[in-house]
């Protein structure tokens, strides 16, 4: 009888064993299957990234098309005149303006420029008689950005940058004017 007990004992402790490992095994499938899923849940995400990405590229890459065939050509760039211009000059300066602006802000949108660098750019920008003139004609179209936008943000960012160049009045060091917005 003993030896048969003993038996039994092993079979019980093999079959322990045996469903051990399995449970071990199952629970490590189904850790790399959550695992698995994680990843392809993050492949897709990046993959519409990368899709929004690319529209947004397509479509600046039209806005500047048009913008350079309204600049180039006086009877379509009447189309785009909402500024009261004096001059087809003018007009021609106002749309080369929106160019640089939408092209510097559209920059920062895809990643290439950091806001410090962006709000560089925009510092240049600033220094342009010409700009300001763009941009003060153009404040009724921005009166309609949410302040929580990011084109709302920028543009306030814009908005300091002018008036800090005008408090610094004439530096030669008119590069390190105005502050990074801490947003």
């Amino acid at each position: 009888m003993a030896t048969q007990s003993s038996g039994v004992r092993s079979l019980g402790l093999a079959a322990a064993a045996g469903f051990s490992f399995a449970a071990g095994v199952l629970t490590g499938l189904a850790a790399r299957q959550r695992r698995h899923e994680d990843l392809r849940r993050q492949l897709v995400e990046v993959q519409r990234a990368e899709s929004r990405r690319a529209g947004l590229v397509d479509y600046q890459r039209l806005q500047l098309g048009l913008l350079e065939r309204a600049i180039d050509d006086p009877e379509l760039a009447a189309v785009l005149s909402t500024f009261e211009t004096d001059s087809t000059t003018h007009l021609r300066q106002h749309l080369f303006a929106n160019a640089l602006y939408a092209n510097a802000l559209f920059g920062h949108r895809i990643g290439v420029a950091s806001l410090e660098e962006l709000h560089g750019h925009l510092r240049v920008l600033c220094r342009s008689a010409a700009f300001r003139r763009y941009w003060e004609s153009t404040r009724p179209h921005r009166a309609s950005l949410r302040d929580d936008s990011e084109e709302g943000r920028i543009g306030r960012m814009v908005d300091t940058l002018i008036h800090d160049l005008d408090a610094a009045g004439d530096t030669d060091e008119w590069w390190v004017v105005g502050e990074l917005p801490t947003e």
